[in-house]
């Protein structure tokens, strides 16, 4: 089985696959931006690291550069490599029906999945929070929700839906994007969340208001 997520999973995010021995002193895992590579699949072929692989292939229209044609099929291309023990498929392209391949491929090849949502624009109300997050969980191994916090009140409402739904078992992944809601990167693990994202270069940041890894590190730890 891949990556369980029964724990917190602190993922290193890059593009270059070569950054993952500065990774390695804090990092449980590496999330692959293969839509930010030049030649992702080239890269995990050559792939000789020791933390294990959390595969993402953006979309442009989920905030990443990966265009529809062929996207999900690499996805799939890519749980074929050893290393690769998780892959992040955006919600929208599996309740589309568009992902159905690369999940029944995951699944045959004991890939976990990780089922995610992102809202660039604002927070929805706690209720849609729970919604978008056990509508996902559904279809994965981890439902993942990104916000963008306007306000603490977002924030307390995305940790509210994080407690409330992993008080019911559920395995969810959450944070708030933006400088308001960074501080969530670091608390949100404290109220179930199993997932945190932080760049190994802080000028690399692939999400805004994202902590660098060493610091992410410590405050994780620290608040645990």
């Amino acid at each position: 089985m891949g990556l369980t997520f029964d724990s917190f999973v602190l993922a290193a995010s890059t593009a270059d696959l070569s950054d993952e021995p500065a990774a390695r002193e804090h990092a449980d895992a590496i999330e692959f931006r293969m839509d930010l590579a030049d030649e992702p699949l080239a890269a995990l072929e050559a792939y000789d690291g020791e933390l294990p692989i959390l595969a993402t292939n953006r979309a442009e229209w989920e905030g990443g550069e990966a265009n529809d044609e062929g996207r999900l099929e690499a996805l799939a291309e890519a749980t074929a490599f050893e290393a690769v023990e998780a892959i992040d498929v955006e919600l929208e392209s599996i309740l589309d029906g568009e992902a159905e391949g690369v999940l029944e491929t995951a699944r045959e090849r004991d890939v976990s999945i990780v089922a995610s949502a992102h809202d660039f624009e604002g927070t929805p109300p706690r209720k849609e929070l729970v919604r978008t997050l056990t509508e996902a969980g559904k279809y994965a191994d981890v439902a993942k929700l990104a916000v963008t916090a306007e306000s603490k009140a977002d924030t307390l409402a995305l940790l509210s839906a994080t407690e409330q739904l992993t008080s019911h078992g559920d395995t969810v992944a959450t944070m708030a994007m933006g400088e308001v809601g960074s501080h969530t990167r670091a608390v949100a693990p404290v109220y179930g969340s199993k997932i945190g994202y932080a760049p190994v270069d802080p000028a690399e940041a692939t999400a805004p208001g994202q902590y660098d890894l060493e610091t992410l590190s410590r405050l994780v730890s620290d608040l645990a």
